[in-house]
């Protein structure tokens, strides 16, 4: 029988937090779905938990390649409705997630993804630099916040997205790789033209743990997300036709942007605050101040790359004085 929504929960080994998991999707004000369990080669009681469940909605499905990709793909062709909202066996669903986002998902039929605001828990874990994250995540909201922000971190938790199947699957579905599975489908997304926006609303709470795949694996690394953006970035068509100027001259950005010069993408001029670097040349291009900027005739594409949240909110709003438009003229690569 079709349902409204199919949730596709892979499980990993995840016995002390499914049950809360699974009490938060059954409380969901639509009722209307499916929970497609997709067992990762669990080694402990995870799969004697969903077995002991008596709902119907609920079916186990062994995933015939191990691995998080291996799940989501061997889950996702058995979720029998085109709405796919994903979920983790950690994780905790706001009572109204699932109605919100297929009524968000039902009322335009342009839009490919639908995520939500998510917070971080148990608070106490939570350090600065993931308070930080969140803070700019829940407020990339928008198609263009996006667009303009999508090479800074990935815009989505991804147990709060809900998709549309068929597309999902017809771009290629999940990938197998040493990146970030689901940042890079959200690039992909992006560059095949596909609408995605975010609820302005928490519907989710996101478990943080010391054991959570993007801590332990190689996939989620800095240097798997470095190499991730400058891949796509290398093909994004804002860069087309444009001299590339790289703000950021210090040794660390010059080696984070070296993944992206790999790529073909080569300097015409450098930015730096820093004086002592003024008049260096890397890769054939000089260094220049911020104010050169101002003196371009035909403007450059500039791609930001400070790191640091306090400088480069300065660095927009230079360029913003300078009448550089986010997303058409600049791009933040964090």
């Amino acid at each position: 029988m079709p349902v409204k929504v199919s949730i596709l929960l892979p499980v990993f080994n995840a016995e002390n937090t499914l049950v809360e998991c699974l009490d938060s999707i059954f409380r969901q004000s639509l009722q209307d779905f499916e929970v497609v369990a997709v067992n990762d080669f669990s080694t402990d009681g995870s799969v004697a938990l969903i077995k002991s469940c008596n709902d119907p909605r609920l079916r186990l499905i062994e995933n015939s390649d191990k691995g998080i990709v291996g799940a989501l793909n061997t889950g996702l062709a058995h979720c029998r409705s085109d709405f796919v909202a994903r979920m983790d066996a950690d994780d905790i669903m706001h009572m109204h997630r699932l109605q919100k986002q297929y009524s968000h998902m039902q009322a335009d039929d342009s839009l490919t993804l639908s995520a939500t605001q998510a917070r971080k828990f148990p608070e106490a874990i939570i350090m600065a630099g993931y308070i930080e994250y969140m803070r700019w995540q829940n407020a990339c909201l928008s198609m263009d916040d996006i667009q303009r922000q999508i090479y800074i971190e990935s815009p989505f938790a991804h147990p709060s997205v809900m998709f549309r199947k068929q597309r999902i699957v017809d771009l290629g579905a999940y990938r197998d790789g040493e990146f970030p599975e689901d940042y890079e489908l959200w690039l992909r997304l992006l560059h095949a033209g596909e609408r995605m926006e975010k609820l302005p609303q928490v519907l989710i709470d996101w478990r943080e743990s010391s054991s959570r795949l993007s801590r332990v694996s190689s996939r989620y690394s800095e240097t798997a997300f470095e190499k991730l953006r400058a891949l796509y970035l290398a093909k994004d068509s804002r860069l087309k036709k444009r001299n590339i100027v790289f703000w950021g001259a210090g040794r660390k950005t010059r080696k984070r942007v070296q993944y992206l010069i790999n790529h073909g993408i080569k300097p015409f001029a450098w930015i730096d605050i820093d004086a002592g670097k003024i008049g260096n040349e890397y890769h054939g291009a000089k260094t220049y101040p911020p104010e050169w900027l101002q003196q371009q005739g035909e403007k450059p594409f500039v791609l930001n790359y400070v790191r640091n949240h306090g400088a480069r909110d300065e660095c927009r709003q230079f360029l913003d004085g300078a009448g550089y438009l986010m997303g058409v003229d600049y791009l933040d690569v964090a």
